[in-house]
C-alpha cells in the first residue's frame, strides 16, 4: 500500500480518490444540546463495559474496521486506475528491479560461498597430498665434524645397544635447506633449473665472504629425532636468507617447496623412525642422559661451498650419499694454510677429542665388566656399521 502511494506522487498522477462504493461512516457532527451529568456518563460508561462483556463491538474495533474497509476500497481503485496506464502489464516489483537485485545478490553470495568452499578444499587436498619426496641438501663433509658425531653415536650405543639401528650414516651428514615435491621427471628437470637459477641470489647474499657453519651441541625435537646443534652467532642471519631465496626461487617455478614452520638448521645424527621395533622394544624416546656430556661439545666447523638437490627415495650412491640429481658450487673450500687463530682452535678441539675418546673407552671398559667375554669393540664396530643408514633414510 505504501509502494502504491509513493508510485502515485511519484508519476505526478491526478488525486486518486474512491469513485464508488458507499461512502465511508462519519461521525456525527451533532451535539447534544446540554453536557450529560456526572451520572449519566457513569450510567453509559457502565453499559458500554457490560456490552463488551457481552461480547459486543466496542468503539475502537468499529474504528478500525471501518479504516481497513476504507483500505481495502482506495487501493482496489488505484488499481483500477492503473490499469489504464502504459506499465499496465508489467509487474512493478519487476519493473524497479526490486526482486531481481535481492535474487542477483542472493545467487552471488550463494556462489561466492561455494567458491570459497570449493578453494578451501582444493587447499586441503593439495596439502594432503604433498609429501616432499626432494630436498636442497648442504653436505657436511668435514672430518673433525663426522669423527666427533661417530664418538657421540657410539658412546649412546654403548648405553643402550638397541639404538644403533637409530644411527644416521657419517656419509648422510647434512643440512636441510629445502624439502619439495617432485612428482616427474619433468619437474625435476624444472627443479634442476631452479637450482641452477638460485646461485647468482645465493652469491649476491654472500658478496664474495665464505660461509662458515660452526657446530656445538645437542638438540632433539619431541625427543624422536637427534642433531647436532648449529651455534649462535653472524652466519646465521645469510642462511637463513639463502634458504628464503631458495624457497622463492622454487616455488615461483611452480614447484610445491617449503613448509609453514619456519628455518631451523640442523644436523641429524639419529632418529627412532629408522627403526620402527623399537617401540615394540620399549624404546618410544631419546634418553638425555645418554648425550648429556655432549651439550655443549663443540663438534667443529663447516665451509658452506656446496648444495645438492637430493632425492629421499631413489637408491644412494655407492659412498653412501643420498642420489644426487644437481649440485651447485658457491666458491672453493680454503686449501692455505690456517693462521694462528685457526692453529689455537684446531688445539683446542684435538684436546677435546681426546677427552671424548677417554670417555668412550671408559664407558667400553665399563660395560666390559658389567657383561665379561662380551666382546664389547666388536659389537661397537657392528653397531657403527648398522648406523650407516639404509636407502630410505629422508633428511
Amino acid at each position: 500500500m505504501r509502494l502504491l502511494r509513493l508510485l502515485t506522487r511519484g508519476l505526478g498522477l491526478p488525486g486518486l480518490r474512491p469513485s464508488a462504493g458507499p461512502a465511508a461512516p462519519r461521525r456525527s457532527q451533532a451535539r447534544p444540546a446540554s453536557r450529560p451529568g456526572p451520572e449519566a456518563a457513569a450510567a453509559r460508561r457502565d453499559a458500554t463495559v457490560e456490552r463488551c462483556g457481552a461480547g459486543g463491538i466496542n468503539s475502537n474495533e468499529r474504528e478500525n474496521t471501518s479504516r481497513k474497509k476504507m483500505s481495502e476500497e482506495f487501493e482496489a481503485n488505484i488499481m483500477d486506475s492503473l490499469i489504464d496506464m502504459p506499465f499496465a502489464t508489467v509487474d512493478i516489483k519487476d519493473d524497479y528491479g526490486i526482486t531481481d537485485v535481492l535474487q542477483k545478490n542472493s545467487k552471488r553470495s550463494q556462489e561466492n560461498d561455494c567458491n570459497r568452499k570449493n578453494e578451501m578444499k582444493k587447499k586441503k587436498k593439495k596439502l594432503k597430498d604433498y609429501q616432499p619426496n626432494y630436498f636442497l641438501s648442504i653436505p657436511i663433509t668435514n672430518k673433525e665434524i663426522t669423527s666427533g658425531i661417530k664418538i657421540l653415536q657410539n658412546a649412546i650405543i654403548q648405553q643402550d645397544d638397541r639404538l644403533a639401528k637409530a644411527m644416521v650414516g657419517d656419509s648422510t651428514f647434512h643440512i636441510t635447506l629445502l624439502v619439495m615435491q617432485l612428482l616427474n621427471e619433468d619437474e625435476v628437470n624444472i627443479g634442476i633449473d631452479a637450482l641452477l637459477k638460485l646461485k647468482p641470489s645465493i652469491e649476491e647474499i654472500l658478496q664474495g665472504k665464505q660461509l662458515i657453519l660452526p657446530f656445538q651441541g645437542i638438540g632433539t625435537f619431541g625427543n624422536q629425532i637427534g642433531f647436532v646443534k648449529l651455534a649462535e652467532g653472524d652466519h646465521l642471519n645469510p642462511l637463513s636468507e639463502i634458504a628464503e631465496a631458495a624457497k622463492r626461487t622454487f616455488q615461483e617455478k611452480g614447484i610445491l617447496a617449503g613448509e609453514s614452520r619456519s628455518f631451523k638448521p640442523h644436523l641429524t645424527f639419529m632418529k627412532l623412525s629408522k627403526a620402527p621395533g623399537l617401540r615394540k622394544r620399549g624404546v618410544k624416546t631419546i634418553d638425555p642422559d645418554f648425550y648429556e656430556k655432549f651439550v655443549n661439545h663443540r663438534f667443529g666447523e663447516e665451509i658452506f661451498y656446496r648444495i645438492d638437490l637430493c632425492s629421499m627415495l631413489k637408491k644412494k650412491q655407492s659412498t653412501g650419499y643420498y642420489h644426487c640429481e644437481s649440485s651447485i658450487v658457491i666458491g672453493e673450500k680454503s686449501g692455505g694454510e690456517p693462521d694462528d687463530a685457526e692453529l689455537v682452535r684446531l688445539s683446542k678441539r684435538l684436546v677435546e677429542n681426546a677427552v671424548l675418546k677417554a670417555v668412550q673407552q671408559y664407558l667400553e671398559e665399563t660395560q666390559n665388566k658389567n657383561k665379561p667375554g662380551d666382546g664389547g669393540s666388536v659389537r661397537t664396530e657392528e653397531a657403527e656399521r648398522n648406523g650407516q643408514g639404509g636407502d630410505s633414510d629422508s633428511p
